[in-house]
């Protein structure tokens, strides 16, 4: 059993010198990947290294160096052979000590951005468990990570307004008042940032709307953009950057931008029962996730033809039998190439044959793989 011709999927990947893993090659066929051991073995830095294939530093936000295996190494590599819609590629990312990470596809140089349109990603972590409950931090990364799904230029706009407020926060901080200064810096700010807003409200309807109608286990959620009061943000180029001028005196007395799409967060309501989501127990939170998820990968397939790779770190955590099987059904009715992990195969009883089954165990602080039928 193996994934329809072009359909979006790994078909190899290689690990060097990567956290626990010295020397890995898992070849993969398309069908979702289930990698189950003891805690500790080395499953996350799998589903880490996959999310290297995307823009920015991975689902554990780690420097470059602070990926290898052993201090003293001569770096680490992540190589990965995707079939894609549009025909096949040869990944390479890789960061010797002290350096930045590097990137070549099909054998040449490219910029970490082109990832975004060849390898979309989307990821759940357990970090994420707490997302409604955290900083609106955890939550503005959330969307903008399905926002890049849906646009990836969105990363370029990211990138673009934070090194313009950057730089604006630095004139605040050295009490600089300068009107050119501040002009020039807010007007490049209020470009990026109409456009951050613009592809964030665009996301929510997107999402929203992949959520009707949706045949699902898991509880839609009524999802809206807010901001603190006095922090608002208009979504034209013209209205942002009056509002940051207008703001200079005030945010000369803070020493920061007080408003701008990075102040924004992310409201959910479990929208049957009308119970905002940082109110849910700890599993409803949890499937308010995943929903959004799932509806971002259809969104996805309806829009370009095919569904992301999804990272789905200890996803059987705080799920119940039920919705453990409605969660791997969904994936496989999708077609999406899915790596999950969990501490023993029972946990993915029922996938059989659906799925490749991969052991993880640990010898001397070495992660080593083993293909094994799931149950």
């Amino acid at each position: 059993m193996t994934a329809p011709a072009g359909r979006l999927h790994l078909s190899a990947l290689r690990l060097a010198e990567f956290r626990s893993h010295r020397a890995m090659r898992l070849d993969l066929d398309g069908r979702p990947v289930v990698l189950f051991g003891p805690n500790g073995a080395g499953k996350t830095n799998v589903l880490e290294a996959v999310s290297l294939l995307s823009p920015g530093r991975g689902l554990r936000r780690a420097a470059p160096d602070e990926l290898s295996r052993a201090p003293g190494t001569a770096g680490w590599k992540v190589a990965a052979g995707l079939v894609a819609p549009g025909g096949r590629h040869e990944i390479e990312t890789w960061a010797a000590p002290g350096e930045a990470r590097q990137l070549r596809i099909d054998g040449k140089p490219a910029a970490q951005t082109a990832l975004a349109r060849l390898c979309p990603l989307l990821w759940l972590t357990p970090a994420m468990d707490r997302l409604w409950t955290d900083a609106a931090e955890g939550r503005r990364r959330f969307l903008d990570r399905m926002t890049l799904s849906f646009l990836p230029e969105h990363g370029e706009a990211a990138l673009a307004y934070d090194k313009a407020m950057r730089e604006r926060n630095r004139l605040l901080r050295e009490g600089v008042a300068d009107p050119a200064w501040h002009a020039a810096l807010e007007a490049q700010m209020a470009r990026a940032g109409a456009a951050i807003t613009v592809g964030r409200t665009r996301t929510v309807a997107r999402l929203m709307q992949a959520q009707e109608g949706a045949a699902t286990a898991f509880p839609a959620a009524a999802l809206a953009l807010t901001l603190p009061a006095g922090a608002e943000t208009p979504a034209d180029p013209a209205g942002l950057a009056a509002a940051l001028a207008a703001g200079r005196r005030r945010d000369l007395a803070a020493g920061r931008t007080l408003a701008g799409p990075h102040r924004a967060d992310l409201a959910a309501i479990w929208a049957d029962r009308g119970m905002p989501a940082a109110q849910c127990s700890t599993g409803e939170q949890k499937a308010l996730l995943l929903s959004l998820v799932l509806a971002n990968a259809r969104a996805l397939a309806a829009d370009a033809g095919a569904p992301p790779i999804l990272l789905l770190d200890e996803v059987a955590a705080h799920l119940d039998t039920g919705r453990r099987a409605a969660l791997y059904a969904e994936i496989v009715a999708l077609g999406a190439q899915a790596f999950l992990t969990g501490t023993g195969p029972e946990l993915f009883a029922g996938l059989g044959a659906r799925a490749q089954g991969f052991a993880v165990t640990d010898s001397a602080g070495v992660s080593v793989l083993s293909e094994e039928p799931l149950p």
